[in-house]
């Protein structure tokens, strides 16, 4: 039964842009121009109407955009909640301008050993994310450290959660690695690894959507009977201003947005295209956790059931369930 018809998060890609080589993604390698703040004053006000409340400024690496403070105290000032991930390289200098305008800041980190993170991300980035949690903490803020999980680095999660994050106070989220398009990780968990995993996620200051693990067991998405709600749930702006349907990573289509982001979604070409969601022949067994997760909190299915208690934990942890459902 679906909970929720309206879309409820928006991936506002800021630039494709990015200062690192990452092996397990392809968004550095393309070509990209900037957003721009009149094209955001006018999509956040077009997403309001629309029933979003979550904002992911992303890319790319975000913190190339040097704007980016003024979108998200403009999305703050709108309502809706923010999050931002980054490598880490360019927070440091930007902290303060940052300050107070990020619900769910994000650092990615992969192990804690820097020589093989670094080797990973394609750049010398450890060190700037153990700078950014000081920094980070120093002003009050508390981000999180997002660990993309493989096979080859399942080892270093004990390390990385005994000396990084219980030690600063920081949520360790899991984000098991998927595939998409012609970027192959070779990384399929194992049944017995997923278990290991389950297991971790189930720690204090952990944070792992337990429908992710379920998924893969199950093979992930199959479009005879779909659980991917992406188009639904989840608008796509692209740096070039235009809505990507019906999702980022397997976008079949491009609609410029032109200023009419509100009557453009909800076109009949549009929507058309939308109902494709989770059907195409490339979303056969698909696990892309970006678009999962709003996908599973919107109609009740074991999915939605096996993601709550963890859902509920990490946004109690955060603060951020408070503006999610209007108080405070």
């Amino acid at each position: 039964m679906r909970l929720v018809k309206h879309p409820v998060l928006c991936n506002y890609y800021v630039t494709y842009r990015c200062n690192a080589k990452c092996a397990f993604c392809d968004i550095w390698e393309k070509p990209s121009p900037y957003i721009t703040l009149e094209d955001v004053d006018r999509n956040l006000r077009d997403l309001k109407r629309l029933g979003v409340s979550v904002i992911d400024f992303t890319g790319g690496e975000p913190l190339l955009h040097r704007q980016l403070p003024e979108f998200l105290a403009l999305a703050r000032e709108l309502g809706f909640i923010t999050t931002v991930t980054t490598n880490g390289l360019l927070y440091p200098k930007n902290a303060e301008k940052l300050r107070g305008k990020v619900d769910m800041l994000h650092f990615s980190l992969d192990s804690a050993d820097r020589d093989t993170h670094d080797l990973g991300r394609g750049v010398a980035c450890y060190d700037f994310v153990l700078e950014s949690i000081r920094v980070a903490k120093e002003l009050g803020e508390r981000p999180d450290i997002l660990f993309t999980v493989f096979r080859k680095n399942l080892k270093d999660l004990e390390a990385m959660y005994r000396d990084i994050t219980q030690p600063n106070g920081l949520v360790l989220i899991l984000n098991p690695a998927f595939e998409y398009g012609d970027v192959e990780t070779g990384e399929q968990l194992t049944p017995e690894e997923l278990d290991y995993l389950s297991a971790f996620g189930k720690r204090k200051g952990v944070y792992l959507n337990e429908a992710f693990i379920q998924l893969r067991r199950d093979g992930g998405n199959h479009i005879a009977a779909p659980v991917c709600r992406a188009a639904s749930t989840t608008l796509v702006i692209s740096p070039s201003n235009e809505l990507v349907l019906p999702c980022y990573h397997l976008g079949e289509q491009k609609f410029p947005i032109e200023g009419k982001l509100y009557e453009l979604y909800n076109a009949p070409e549009t929507q058309r295209l939308a109902a494709l969601e989770g059907r195409l022949p490339a979303c056969e067994g698909c696990t892309i956790n970006c678009y999962m997760q709003p996908s599973f909190a919107v109609e009740t299915s074991k999915y939605f059931w096996q993601a709550l208690p963890s859902t509920l934990k990490y946004n109690w942890e955060k603060g951020t369930w408070k503006r999610l459902v209007g108080v405070g």
